[in-house]
């Protein structure tokens, strides 16, 4: 017969750590892992920091000028905003097909900076007010 017995103090949070870990680095060979990986390669080192830090990295169109937030996700995650960082126009477009998070926001990422107006074209507008976008950290 098998019996229980308390584990020693300090185990739980070792193998919460342990969990963490090999979550966060076995996560890489993921095609989600991947894919946020080439996203972060692909902004720049202000966009990279405001990625880690808020969930979310900010383009400039092509054609208007116009400032965007892109957030973290695959749909519905992508903001005009005005000068003073607020949300404005909500769009939502994205690549045709099933893929990962960070594909899809890569693929925003330069349909807004080289082809704006085609963006907005096939854009479905929404509005953000009283919307929530989870300000956390990225995936990955």
């Amino acid at each position: 017969m098998f019996g229980f017995r308390p584990l020693p103090p300090g185990t739980r949070s070792r193998i919460r750590a342990t969990r963490a870990l090999f979550i966060r680095h076995g996560s890489e060979g993921t095609p989600e892992g991947r894919s946020l990986r080439l996203l972060r390669k692909w902004l720049s080192p202000a966009q990279r920091e405001q990625f880690a830090r808020r969930g979310y990295f900010e383009v400039v169109g092509s054609d208007s000028g116009k400032r965007y937030r892109i957030h973290a996700g695959a749909s519905v995650n992508v903001c005009e905003i005005d000068e003073r960082g607020r949300l404005q126009e909500g769009l939502c477009f994205m690549p045709i097909g099933a893929l990962p998070i960070g594909d899809v926001m890569l693929a925003q990422k330069i349909a807004l900076e080289t082809c704006e107006d085609k963006a907005r074209a096939v854009a479905r507008r929404f509005t953000p007010n009283g919307f929530h976008f989870r300000q956390t950290r990225p995936l990955g």
